[in-house]
C-alpha cells in the first residue's frame, strides 16, 4: 500500500507519532528532495531506502512505483514540508494507485494554510484555497474571477513575488480589503501581518522578505448598509511572533 505522510512545515516536533511509526515500517520512502528529507529522517533515526519523487519526474515513474506496490512493497510518500498533494506532488501516483485498486492511506498532519487561516482573524467557516497563482498565463483571468468571491481566499506565494502580488490584489480587490500575510509558520521568526492590503503591502515593501508565505484574503462582503459595503466586524491587529 501507499502512505501519504505529512511532514513538519518548520518545527521538527510537529510530526505525529503515527507518521514516525509509518516511516519506520515501510520498505521505501519517496521524497520530493532527498537532501531536505534526510534531515528529518536522521533526526528521528529513520533508516530506510529513499528515492526522489517530484514534479519533474512523477510523470515518468508513477507507473513504476505502482508496479512495486502491486508486487507487495509498502511505500511512503513525503514532501519537503506539509501534506503531499497540497501544492506538492502526489496526485499522479494516487490516481495510478486508485486505477489499479492499490490501497492508499493519507495520514493527517501539518499543512501551512490551516494555521494561517485560523490565525488570520478572517472568517474561517467558508474559504477557498487557490494555492500558487499562475506566474503568467491565466493569472489575470483568475484574479478577475475572484473579485466577487465572498469566501475567504488563501494563496501560497514566494517571498520574491509577495509585494508584486499584493500590488495586484490592490488593483483587483481594492487597497482597503482586509488580509493577513503569514511568513515562516512554526519557525523561530514567524510573522503574522494583518491589516488592509495597502497597509500590508507597505509593510513588506520596507523590508527584505524571506521564508515561505501564505496570504489570507477577505472575501467580498454581500451585506450593504446605508448604501455602503458592510465591513467585517472583526478587530484586526498586528502580531510579530519571535517565539515558537
Amino acid at each position: 500500500m501507499l502512505y501519504l505522510v505529512p511532514t513538519p512545515i518548520g518545527n521538527l516536533k510537529d510530526i505525529t507519532l503515527r507518521a514516525i511509526e509509518v516511516l519506520q515500517s515501510v520498505d521505501l520512502i519517496l521524497c520530493e528532495d532527498t537532501r531536505t528529507s534526510s534531515k528529518l529522517l536522521k533526526h528521528y533515526q529513520i533508516n530506510k531506502p529513499v528515492s526522489p519523487y517530484h514534479q519533474h519526474n512523477e510523470h515518468k515513474i508513477a507507473s513504476h512505483i505502482a508496479d512495486q506496490l502491486e508486487h507487495g512493497k509498502t511505500i511512503a510518500l513525503i514532501t519537503d514540508a506539509g501534506t503531499p498533494g497540497i501544492s506538492d506532488p502526489a496526485f499522479l501516483i494516487v490516481k495510478e494507485c486508485i486505477k489499479r485498486s492499490i490501497r492508499v492511506e493519507s495520514l493527517p498532519g501539518p499543512t501551512a494554510f490551516v494555521p494561517a487561516l485560523v490565525n488570520s482573524g478572517l472568517p474561517a467557516d467558508r474559504f477557498v484555497f487557490e494555492g500558487f497563482l499562475p506566474l503568467k498565463k491565466g493569472r489575470q483571468t483568475l484574479l478577475k474571477s475572484l473579485v466577487e468571491e465572498p469566501r475567504t481566499m488563501i494563496f501560497y506565494e514566494s517571498p520574491m513575488r509577495l509585494v508584486k502580488t499584493l500590488e495586484q490584489f490592490m488593483e483587483y480587490f481594492g487597497s482597503e480589503r482586509q488580509c493577513c500575510v503569514v511568513r515562516e509558520i512554526t519557525k523561530l521568526f514567524e510573522e503574522n501581518k494583518r491589516g488592509t492590503i495597502g497597509e500590508v503591502c507597505d509593510h513588506f515593501k520596507s523590508k527584505q522578505v524571506k521564508g515561505e508565505i501564505v496570504i489570507v484574503l477577505e472575501g467580498k462582503s454581500k451585506t450593504k448598509e446605508n448604501g455602503k459595503e458592510n465591513k467585517n466586524e472583526n478587530n484586526y491587529y498586528d502580531i510579530d511572533q519571535h517565539d515558537m
